[in-house]
């Protein structure tokens, strides 16, 4: 009998606390899509803020968040975006951009740290005077942290230099931040900083932060007046939708500070797991909270073997791909709750702890 589940699946399992729970009892509300809520006005402005753009637009999802951006800034179909192999747009949202927007994802392969080569992404701009043939480029994408490669940060130089690739061919240049706060108090850069360079700009709620749900899109207001057309077209009208932008707001407040203990925490989990025969982790690339675990062929076990055995003991992980596990921590795992992981894995694999080498 499982008597302790420690859920390190996602950050998006939080229970929403308290506090959320009362703000969103007591929130001042109004209709949204009349554009009357001042509970969600108020929390648009304030991400907007923080971000250093114009104004917000709070959606359900991250997943629609970008996809209302990728389809504001391609209003022509058979545009075409420039967009990493590995990033969550192109992997982990449905192929929404294509099977909705008809805008087509020319791909160029994510480096290990989340970034693509400038010279690659220059060399998939499509050359406008071959239009008779060429879809027309006119959208570049980029994720931080970067999730597929483990919660890697995208520094505030390299955005810039991207951002400064996009103007030279008259490109906008959108950043998926579902977790934009764990880069920015990693790399220990403001937020804004993060995504001056960036056009527009998906920031996700229900992730680091731990709210129970939704996203904000900022950009400039010309841009967000025809975003929120768009949300209205795909059903992400939510009339008195302040009920779940308050609980946002407590997660702004009380939230954001706990990311830096997260990681550090994701840091811990994964020196421990280092040191389990059978299990190897790269611990420089461990930046956030996001913990890859890569499983030793001689350990004769499979990633959904180890999965379920875990889950008898009451830790909860998600496989990440062939002898690939995944951990998330986020601001309702405790460090016992990190060491109770490390001792299911031990009791999993049959292992004594040991220092990783040549197994």
């Amino acid at each position: 009998m499982v008597v302790r589940t420690v859920d390190l699946r996602s950050d998006t399992v939080t229970k929403p606390t308290e506090a959320m729970r009362n703000a969103m009892a007591n929130a001042e509300v109004d209709d949204d899509v009349l554009g009357y809520d001042p509970t969600a006005q108020r929390l648009e402005a304030e991400i907007a803020r923080i971000m250093g753009k114009e104004a917000g637009l709070f959606v359900p999802s991250g997943t629609m968040g970008n996809l209302i951006s990728v389809l504001t800034h391609c209003q022509i179909r058979g545009s075409e975006i420039i967009i990493g192999d590995y990033s969550h747009i192109h992997i982990y949202e449905n192929g929404g951009i294509s099977t909705i927007g008809g805008v087509h994802p020319r791909t160029v392969k994510n480096n290990e740290d989340g970034t693509m080569d400038l010279d690659l992404i220059e060399a998939a701009i499509r050359d406008p005077s071959f239009e008779i043939c060429y879809p027309t480029t006119r959208l570049i994408c980029l994720e931080n942290s970067h999730a597929h490669s483990g919660g890697r940060c995208l520094s505030a130089e390299y955005t810039d230099k991207v951002g400064e690739l996009a103007k030279k061919y008259g490109l906008k240049l959108h950043i998926d931040g579902a977790r934009i706060f764990n880069a920015s108090v990693a790399l220990g850069v403001p937020v804004h900083r993060l995504v001056q360079a960036a056009d527009t700009v998906s920031v996700c709620l229900s992730k680091g932060l731990g709210a129970p749900v939704g996203s904000v899109i900022v950009g400039p207001k010309s841009f967000i007046a025809r975003a929120k057309i768009l949300r209205k077209t795909l059903g992400g009208g939510m009339r008195q939708v302040g009920v779940l932008c308050a609980a946002a707001f407590i997660a702004l407040q009380e939230n954001l500070v706990k990311l830096e203990g997260d990681h550090r925490k994701a840091k811990i989990l994964a020196a421990e797991l280092n040191k389990i025969k059978g299990l190897k982790v790269d611990i420089a690339a461990v930046e956030t909270n996001i913990v890859f675990c890569d499983i030793l062929k001689g350990s004769k076990i499979s990633e959904e073997e180890l999965i379920k055995t875990l889950e008898q003991h009451g830790l909860l992980i998600l496989p990440e791909g062939p002898l690939r596990i995944r951990f998330v921590l986020h601001h309702q795992i405790s460090e016992s709750d990190v060491h109770y992981a490390v001792s299911c894995l031990q009791r999993a694999l049959g292992g004594v702890a040991e220092e990783n080498g040549d197994k």
